[in-house]
């Protein structure tokens, strides 16, 4: 950040009285500009088939970052929405998809890149889905079938085995958890 967004003027790094992290602060009008995480927001859509197993709907991506990969449907928050309705909005934008009952089942902090991870779960209300703007295609996966090398994100990875996992019990606990990058 270079300029104050309320005047216009130059900003500076500094740390704030009463404050113990350094913000950007305009010279001028004095505006302390805060930083905070963002939040994305997202569905794990379930849909039992006729063999009575659940199968995920997924996206391939159609944008950067991670084109051709494959995700859930999730994306950033805006402002006036809740977190469950960011949800809703992610799946009818990027899957054309109506999800019933969304019960919240991640919380994933990402402190590298300043984003937290909302994952909610599911039921696919209609078999009328199909790819958004965001999304070459969509496809429901059994858990044998979800292509492990191809998943677009390290979150959508963890979230998944975690569903999966808790599945084997049919018992959902809310999940928090943070994902840190292994550095060497």
């Amino acid at each position: 950040m270079k300029f104050c967004s309320q005047c216009g003027e130059v900003v500076t790094l500094g740390v704030p009285e009463n404050d113990n992290r350094q913000r950007f602060i305009c010279t001028t009008c004095e505006t302390i500009h805060y930083q905070n995480p963002n939040i994305v927001a997202g569905i794990i859509p379930v849909m039992e088939n006729k063999q009575g197993e659940n199968s995920i709907l997924m996206c391939k991506r159609a944008i950067e970052p991670r084109y051709g990969f494959w995700t859930l449907p999730a994306g950033f928050m805006e402002n006036g929405e809740s977190v469950e309705q960011a949800a809703l909005r992610e799946s009818m934008e990027e899957a054309n998809l109506s999800v019933e009952k969304p019960e919240l089942y991640m919380v994933m902090s990402l402190p590298h890149i300043n984003q937290v991870y909302m994952m909610f779960k599911g039921q696919i209300a209609s078999e009328n889905f199909s790819a958004g703007a965001e999304t070459l295609e969509t496809r429901l996966f059994t858990e044998q079938e979800i292509p492990w090398e191809e998943i677009a994100f390290p979150v959508i990875r963890k979230t998944l085995q975690c569903y999966f996992n808790d599945r084997k019990n049919d018992v959902f606990p809310i999940r928090n958890m943070t994902y840190q990058i292994q550095r060497s």
